[in-house]
């Protein structure tokens, strides 16, 4: 177990990413209490596709490793928790975090970034229908490539002019969360968080997994038989060889510490 902050929950070291040992009651305290005291924080979620990822860069895992919370958001995350002694641990998955903290307080004020164009606007729609207090204070749909230093400032100004509580932000793995580690210290909004596909699951633009898949763990499967060729290598390539570095973890023959320096 690893902690650096005594203010939060302890993490599980897998295979060099401190997962937060957490629960989704707990999530939304722990976020409540950092807009309440407008604090400067973020969370990642993740999953085996976003633990592989960091296994070829370094300066990825020092971002999670920077995240007030880094949450389980896939099965096999919450199983290893356990394994490790969080016996408490729940799946904290990104669309259900953005569910419950939109349904949580009718105060928070909420700024969607990322997506297709049109994208941010039909998950705002939708998530209005649902919770018809939700203050939507902003959405913006950024190009797809390399914004210029202007066009970047601009996007700043805006969500700062907007004054968010929560700044969603819906790039994809890995581009959102560089996108949140170069842009926290630039942004006033107390907490943002990245949640991947989620915009595209609560806009209805894509289908997700039904709960007895997620639960299960089969959540990957159903999404390779709905996007084969943009996921096949995500998942018949990285989710056994995350199998076989678990497995050198627990026998103590792989050992990768999380990087925590930058924390405060």
């Amino acid at each position: 177990m690893t902690s650096s902050r005594p203010d939060l929950p302890p993490r599980t070291n897998i295979l060099g990413v401190g997962v937060s040992a957490i629960t989704m009651a707990m999530a939304l305290d722990i976020i409540g209490s950092w807009i309440a005291h407008d604090a400067r924080e973020y969370v990642t979620v993740a999953d085996v596709h976003s633990v592989m990822r960091t296994q070829r860069d370094a300066h990825l895992r020092q971002i999670h490793g920077r995240a007030g919370l880094v949450t389980p958001d896939g099965m096999p995350l919450v199983w290893l928790s356990r394994l490790y002694g969080q016996r408490g641990v729940e799946r904290v998955y990104g669309p259900d975090l953005m569910m419950a903290l939109c349904g949580h307080s009718a105060a928070y004020r909420h700024f969607f970034y990322g997506g297709k164009e049109g994208t941010p606007e039909k998950l705002a729609a939708r998530l209005r229908e649902k919770f018809p207090d939700l203050l939507v204070v902003g959405t913006c749909s950024p190009p797809f490539r390399p914004l210029t230093e202007e066009e970047d400032e601009s996007v700043v100004s805006m969500i700062n002019a907007a004054a968010p509580d929560i700044v969603w932000v819906g790039l994809g793995a890995p581009k959102q969360e560089r996108w949140i580690a170069d842009h926290r210290d630039r942004l006033d909004a107390p907490v943002l968080i990245g949640v991947g596909a989620a915009f595209d699951f609560l806009a209805g633009l894509k289908r997700q997994a039904p709960r007895w898949m997620q639960r299960s763990g089969l959540e990957w499967f159903f999404r390779l038989l709905c996007e084969p060729r943009r996921l096949g290598r995500r998942y018949l390539v990285n989710n056994p060889l995350f199998v076989f570095y678990v497995l050198l973890q627990l026998s103590g023959l792989r050992r990768v510490q999380p990087d925590e320096r930058s924390r405060p």
